[in-house]
């Protein structure tokens, strides 16, 4: 009979379904998430503008992403009736509740890409999973 495997890591303290968590995960977690707060925390943004803002971001992805971001309270839509009409998106304060580990992760990125790319070529002349002493010794 085998027995029950403990979970270790921050999956132990969650609630048996625990989906819901990892879904949110997911939202915070994506790219176009952090970058979209990230570019908010300066203050709120018209949409051309958080486009402009975010390089490579199609207009389906932004359009997307504002939408999960305001059903999930993280930003708000306020739209002006002007001529022509005005949209601008802000941080709610659970937004920016995230400010911290969006900077965070993005400081991350931003320092350690070098490193990343470089670990990325040596894996594509050794491939995943194949020790990297092995292969420099054969090569050498």
């Amino acid at each position: 009979m085998a027995s029950a495997r403990k979970v270790s890591g921050p999956c132990q303290a969650w609630p048996e379904d625990s989906a819901f968590i990892r879904e949110v995960l997911d939202r915070i977690g994506d790219k176009w998430t952090v970058l979209t707060i990230g570019t908010l925390s300066a203050g709120s943004l018209r949409y051309s503008e958080l486009q402009a803002n975010i390089p490579g971001i199609s207009q389906r992805m932004l359009t997307q992403t504002l939408k999960h971001l305001e059903r999930d309270g993280l930003i708000t839509r306020t739209a002006y009736a002007e001529v022509p009409p005005r949209v601008e998106y802000e941080l709610t304060d659970l937004g920016r509740s995230l400010m911290d580990a969006v900077m965070a992760m993005a400081g991350w990125a931003a320092t350690h890409h070098g490193e990343i790319a470089s670990n990325r070529a040596a894996s594509e002349v050794t491939g995943v999973g194949r020790g990297k002493a092995a292969v420099s010794a054969s090569a050498g």
